[in-house]
Formats: structure tokens, C-alpha cells, sequence
């Protein structure tokens, strides 16, 4: 099955939005404590937990959009920078999901200034979701460049031979070579009747139409 340059598009489009989409919500929620506040909650975006997920779903959306117009050799390179856009949005994730602790502990820091947590970390579903997306956004990159070998390269960027009309088959037309000069006698019947054509052509060669030598008499 052949995957069409459009559905590979928007394909990868949808993808990288997706990704960016997730990246949004809160990933992880835990609490700390300060002098003032015994209780203080710790929400986490995914933006924060994980910048890669951002970076790198920009980097898919821009690579569907280039795949779009580019060419044959350079559809491969877009090809392999989505992918590893990919991995960077499926391991930035995973990466959080398997140690959300050192996420977590740095932003309580940040917003009570104490290192220590009073409560577990809590993960929620969407760095698991963002996961999937990224390796979503691989597995596509490589069906893509495997079965993109039937997608037309536009050829009318080609130059056709200076001056030459292009026939409807794309090949240059040659031009038709001109019938070569006959040179033509003076008509004369012997009533001194001359033909003006047969004359005008003897006054080009720069002969005199009447005279019997230029008449070929």
C-alpha cells in the first residue's frame, strides 16, 4: 500500500499537534510545605516537565510541511528529521513517566523553596499519551519513506532547448530546416516577356534580368 504525499502531510501534521496538545496539561501533581503553608500543591505542566515534547513536535510539524514541497533526495532527509523529532518527543515523555521524582522535587523547590516533598508524585495519563504520539511519528517516518517511491517528481522546472518549442510528449521539437535556395532561371518565351519572379531573383545575385547570359539563354 502506497501512502500518498497528502495523507503523509497531514499525517505527520496531526501528529506533531497532537504531541504539542499533550504537552500542555499538568503531568505531575505532588505537594511540599513551607514556614506559612503546611500544604502547598505542586502542579507540573508537561511544558516544564519535559521542554523536549515541545521542541520536537515543532520540529514534526515543520518537516510535514517541507515534505510537502520538497523533492526526491531531500524527502528523505525531511523524513529522518521527523523521525528523530519523534524519539525526542517519545523519550523526552518516557523519560518522566519512568523518574518523575527530580521533575517533581525541582518545581516544589521552586514554589516553596524546600527540596523535600510531603507527598508522593502523582502521574497523570498524558506523558504516557505524549509517549505513543512520538513513537507514532517514527513508525510513520519510516512507512512513509519506504512506500513514497511511486509519488510523482514535477518536472516542469526542467528547461526545454533554448528557443526550441516543446513538443506534447515534453521533448524539444527540432526545427524544421529551411528548403534549400534553388535559384531560379529567367523565363523568357522570345517575346521578351520575363518573369518577374524569375527577374527579381536575378537582381538579388546582382545580374541583369535581360540580358540573355542571366537568362541562362
Amino acid at each position: 500500500m502506497t501512502i500518498s504525499r497528502r495523507s503523509a502531510v497531514l499525517l505527520l501534521l496531526v501528529l506533531g499537534g497532537v504531541a504539542l496538545l499533550t504537552a500542555i496539561p499538568t503531568w505531575l501533581t505532588t505537594a511540599g510545605s513551607t514556614v506559612l503553608e503546611p500544604l502547598v500543591v505542586v502542579q507540573v505542566a508537561g511544558t516544564k516537565a519535559a521542554p523536549g515534547v515541545g521542541a520536537g513536535a515543532l520540529v514534526v510539524a515543520a518537516a510535514a510541511l517541507a515534505l510537502g514541497i520538497i523533492g526526491r533526495i531531500g524527502r528523505y532527509v525531511v523524513l529522518l528529521v521527523a523521525a528523530l523529532a519523534g524519539a525526542v518527543v517519545a523519550f523526552s515523555a518516557l523519560g518522566v513517566v519512568r523518574d518523575p521524582t527530580p521533575v517533581a522535587t525541582r518545581e516544589a523547590a521552586d514554589a516553596t523553596g524546600v527540596t523535600e516533598l510531603t507527598e508522593g508524585v502523582h502521574v497523570a495519563f498524558w506523558p504516557y499519551a505524549t509517549t505513543v504520539v512520538g513513537a507514532l511519528v517514527v513508525v510513520l517516518a519510516i512507512l512513509v519513506a519506504v512506500r513514497s517511491g511511486a509519488w510523482r517528481t514535477s518536472t516542469r522546472h526542467e528547461r526545454v532547448a533554448a528557443g526550441a518549442p516543446a513538443s506534447p510528449d515534453g521533448a524539444a521539437a527540432t526545427a524544421p530546416e529551411a528548403p534549400a535556395a534553388t535559384e531560379h532561371p529567367v523565363a523568357d518565351d522570345g517575346s521578351g516577356f520575363v518573369d518577374e519572379h524569375a527577374a527579381w531573383d536575378s537582381l538579388t545575385r546582382g545580374e541583369d534580368p535581360t540580358d540573355d547570359g542571366a537568362s541562362g539563354r
